[in-house]
């Protein structure tokens, strides 16, 4: 469980531009990174709980023997007093056993006080390395969020310019020149149908003007 930091802590430490080579997420990524390590602390949690309440039931165990030798020892001189050899020697006895069983039962207790010291000091490590491990994520996430939007901006701005968009510019002013030359051919071509009738007209409608802008001069209505 508690490697599990370590591996996690060079995940996160490796450089953003290899994560993206993946095809990984990083912001997904250090999020699942973090919910598992959460996980992890929980279940330490739990471990570290359960190794502690072990530690308190053998002091407690401990505690009880230990009462139980002295209180052996003093029915035994009790016993003495009242001129009872043999209940001093069942009271001296059973002190030995009690003994016994006290100093198998420190064992077993320092064991697991030392064992419950060791996980609670793992466990503020792993706190701390999750502490850690947090504000780092809150910066690389920050990190790939800036590098995907300048990406995103990059790649928006090659694309104005480009060939594709000048090749099509040209094609479009070829259009507008084909346009403007049918156009001109359109005018051409209708002034070369003109009759040889309308061309009299035109004359003679050029005439008619003429003696009309003569007879207003003559009778002083310019």
């Amino acid at each position: 469980m508690f490697k599990f930091f370590s591996r996690v802590k060079t995940v996160v430490s490796s450089e953003m531009n290899s994560m993206l080579d993946k095809a990984e997420d990083p912001v997904k990524m250090l999020d699942q990174f973090m919910r598992d390590m959460e996980s992890d602390i929980r279940e330490a949690e739990s471990a570290v709980a359960k190794q502690i309440a072990n530690e308190k039931m053998l002091k407690r165990k401990y505690d009880d023997s230990n009462a139980l030798v002295e209180k052996r020892q003093g029915q035994a001189e009790k016993a003495i007093e009242a001129g009872n050899e043999d209940l001093a020697r069942r009271a001296l006895e059973d002190k030995k056993d009690q003994a016994e069983q006290a100093d198998s039962l420190k064992e077993s207790w320092e064991r697991a006080k030392q064992d419950a010291d060791q996980l609670r000091k793992k466990l503020d490590e792993m706190k701390k390395e999750y502490q850690e491990m947090k504000l780092k994520k809150d910066s690389l996430k920050a990190r790939a969020e800036s590098a995907k939007t300048r990406t995103k901006i990059n790649r928006t701005m090659s694309s104005v310019g480009s060939d594709e968009s000048k090749q099509g510019f040209s094609r479009m002013e070829e259009k507008v020149m084909q346009y403007e030359a049918e156009a001109d051919t359109s005018d051409d071509m209708s002034s070369a149908s003109k009759s040889l009738d309308d061309e009299f007209d035109q004359l003679d409608n050029s005439e008619v003007d003429d003696e009309l802008a003569a007879l207003k001069k003559k009778m002083g209505k310019e």
